[in-house]
């Protein structure tokens, strides 16, 4: 659609916490000009404002279980999106919601937790038990666990101890470089596998890196969340004038 707009043509801002990693600043940043734009027509897409983190302190910080100082570096970087004068502010990570949510709950800017758009579709579907595949940080920590059973009533597992080991170091030693290995897909779709013979009847890419690697593509007959893409879908939505 090309409509004749009043220039220059306002919409919110968007403000994204990006860098964690730089592959899923990218990803963010192209989708949602790319939906924005199938929607507006012309030249015209999205108005972005990116606060990237280093993703060297990100690692270093997780690695040692850091959560404090993590929470002070991100509120800094929430800081200046915020005197940006954004309308929403969302976080390309889920791993780093554990910082960002609680943050963002004391701020008067919007925030879309990367969890609920998932969560609704997987409500949608009718899914009462979900894998969960992300960082060992995601993986291991009950809060995504907490609010999908709380606000949208299913429940998820995730891989056995070996497998997070696995799943873990293939996102942080190669997705988040898009290194994209034959072999290490083949341990996604092994581990996807397990988790579906333990009862799960879909699964939740719940780190922003692992749609390079596997999607629905991968599992025929077996549904697969990519918070990734539904986080984007609902900021863009958001921007058009959606809940």
């Amino acid at each position: 659609m090309n409509m004749v707009r009043q220039r220059p043509f306002r919409q919110k801002t968007i403000g994204i916490l990006g860098g964690s990693s730089n592959e899923a600043t990218v990803e963010y940043y192209q989708g949602l000009n790319a939906r924005l734009n199938a929607v507006y027509g012309g030249w015209d897409n999205a108005e972005i404002v990116i606060v990237s983190v280093n993703f060297g302190n990100i690692e270093a910080l997780l690695r040692e279980d850091r959560w404090d100082d993590l929470s002070r570096y991100l509120a800094e970087k929430i800081d200046r999106l915020e005197a940006a004068g954004v309308d929403l502010i969302v976080s390309v990570s889920n791993t780093l919601h554990r910082a960002v949510a609680p943050i963002m709950a004391s701020r008067r800017t919007p925030f879309l937790h990367i969890a609920d758009p998932t969560g609704e579709a997987i409500r949608a579907a009718g899914l009462e038990r979900v894998g969960l595949l992300g960082t060992g940080a995601t993986m291991r920590s009950p809060l995504f666990a907490e609010r999908f059973r709380r606000r949208f009533g299913f429940e998820t597992i995730a891989p056995d101890e070996a497998d997070m080991e696995i799943v873990d170091r293939i996102i942080f030693d190669e997705l988040v470089r898009r290194k994209l290995r034959p072999d290490s897909k083949a341990e996604y779709i092994r581990v996807v596998e397990a988790l579906r013979a333990r009862g799960a009847q879909g699964v939740i890419l719940g780190c922003t890196e692992i749609f390079l690697l596997i999607g629905q593509q991968d599992f025929a007959d077996f549904p697969v969340f990519d918070t990734t893409a539904l986080h984007v879908a609902a900021i863009a939505d958001y921007v058009l004038g959606g809940p």
